[in-house]
C-alpha cells in the first residue's frame, strides 16, 4: 500500500472479529477508515513505522493473564513509537467445532495461548484429557477448523458464528467472568497531548545493574512525589542473566509537575528510559493525589531555588 495511504489506514490484530477489532471500533477517527488485518503484534508495528499504517490497535495487558509480553518486548525494542490511547474491551469465549461434532467428540483444542491460558479452569473440568495448539489469534483458531484436521475445537469470541460456519459447544468459558482486556492505540512519533486530568503515562526502564536495592532506588523516584503506578512489570533485556527492564504506567501525564520530576529522577538513575506516551485513561477518572504534589508546589519550590541562586534571599 503507497504511504500516502497511511493515514487512513489502521492496523490490527485480525481476521474480523478479533477483540482487537472490537478495541479498534471504539477510535472515532478510525471510522470509515481502511482497516488492515495482520498476523501479530511486529507486523501491527512494522506498518507503523514503515508508513502503511498511521497507528496500530494492539492488547498489552489483561485483567487474569497480567502484561502481554511480546507487546512489551516489541514497544522497548522498536523506536520512535508512542501510544496515543487506550481502550478495555470485556473479554469471555466460546468452544466452537465444525457442525456435528459433540463436546465428547473434542480430543485437541485450537487456541491463542492469552485465551487458552484464560480457560483453563474450563478446560481442565470439561475436557481432562486435552490438547492444545496454539494459534495467531482467537478469530484464527476457528478458521482453522476447516483448513486442518489437526484440532476439534476452538477457542473463539462469542460473536464468531456470524464469521464463520461453526456450531457453540459451550459458552462462557472463560474463568474469570469480568476478564478485560487493555489495548492501546500505537503511532509514530507525535507531540504529546495536552493533560486532561484523567492520564496514564507508560515508560521503559531499565536498571543500572544487578544489586541489591537497585530497584527500590528506581521505585523511590516516584513514591516520594506521589505518583502511582498503576503497572509494573518486568521482562528480561536478554543479553545475561539478572538484567532487567521494567515496563512501568504511572497515573497521570508528562506534562503534570510532579510526574515530570519523577521521569527526570529516573532518567538520572536509569541507563536507558523509553517514553511510551501520555495519554487519556480509557475509563476517564481522574487522577487523585495528596496536596502536597500539586503543580503550584513544585513550581514555588524551582522559583525559590532560583531566588537564592541570585541572592534575593
Amino acid at each position: 500500500m503507497p504511504e500516502t495511504d497511511a493515514s487512513q489506514t489502521y492496523s490490527y490484530l485480525g481476521p474480523a472479529g478479533t477483540f482487537t477489532e472490537a478495541a479498534l471500533a471504539q477510535v472515532p477517527e478510525a471510522a470509515g477508515k481502511t482497516w488492515r488485518p495482520v498476523n501479530n503484534v511486529g507486523e501491527a508495528l512494522d506498518d507503523v513505522v514503515n508508513g502503511r499504517s498511521t497507528a496500530a490497535m494492539i492488547a498489552i495487558e489483561n485483567s487474569v493473564e497480567g502484561g502481554v509480553s511480546a507487546t512489551q518486548d516489541a514497544l522497548a525494542n522498536i523506536p520512535n513509537l508512542r501510544i496515543i490511547g487506550e481502550y478495555l474491551v470485556p473479554v469471555n469465549f466460546v468452544l466452537v467445532a465444525v457442525p456435528g461434532t459433540r463436546l465428547a467428540d473434542v480430543k485437541v483444542v485450537n487456541a491463542h495461548p492469552v485465551a487458552y491460558a484464560q480457560c483453563h479452569r474450563w478446560l481442565e473440568a470439561n475436557l481432562p484429557s486435552h490438547g492444545h495448539i496454539p494459534a495467531t489469534s482467537n478469530v484464527a483458531a476457528a478458521a482453522s477448523l476447516f483448513d486442518s484436521d489437526l484440532a476439534d475445537a476452538a477457542i473463539a469470541p462469542p460473536g464468531i458464528t456470524a464469521h464463520h460456519d461453526v456450531v457453540v459447544l459451550a459458552e462462557n468459558i472463560g474463568d474469570n467472568p469480568s476478564a478485560v482486556t487493555r489495548f492501546v492505540l500505537v503511532s509514530r512519533t507525535v507531540p504529546t497531548p495536552p493533560a486532561t486530568g484523567a492520564d496514564k503515562t507508560s515508560i521503559i526502564a531499565e536498571l543500572p545493574d544487578d544489586r541489591a536495592g537497585a530497584l527500590l532506588e528506581m521505585l523511590e523516584q516516584f513514591a516520594t512525589r506521589g505518583v502511582n503506578m498503576s503497572l509494573l512489570e518486568s521482562r528480561p533485556i536478554g543479553d545475561s542473566l539478572g538484567r532487567y527492564r521494567f515496563v512501568i504506567d504511572l497515573d497521570g501525564h508528562i506534562l503534570d509537575e510532579r510526574v515530570a520530576d519523577a521521569l527526570l529522577g529516573v532518567r538520572r538513575f536509569s541507563p536507558k528510559v523509553i517514553f511510551l506516551g501520555s495519554y487519556p485513561r480509557a475509563d476517564r477518572v481522574r487522577i487523585e493525589f495528596d496536596a502536597r504534589y500539586e503543580d503550584e508546589i513544585f513550581i514555588e519550590a524551582r522559583e525559590w531555588l532560583d531566588r537564592l541562586e541570585r541572592g534575593l534571599e
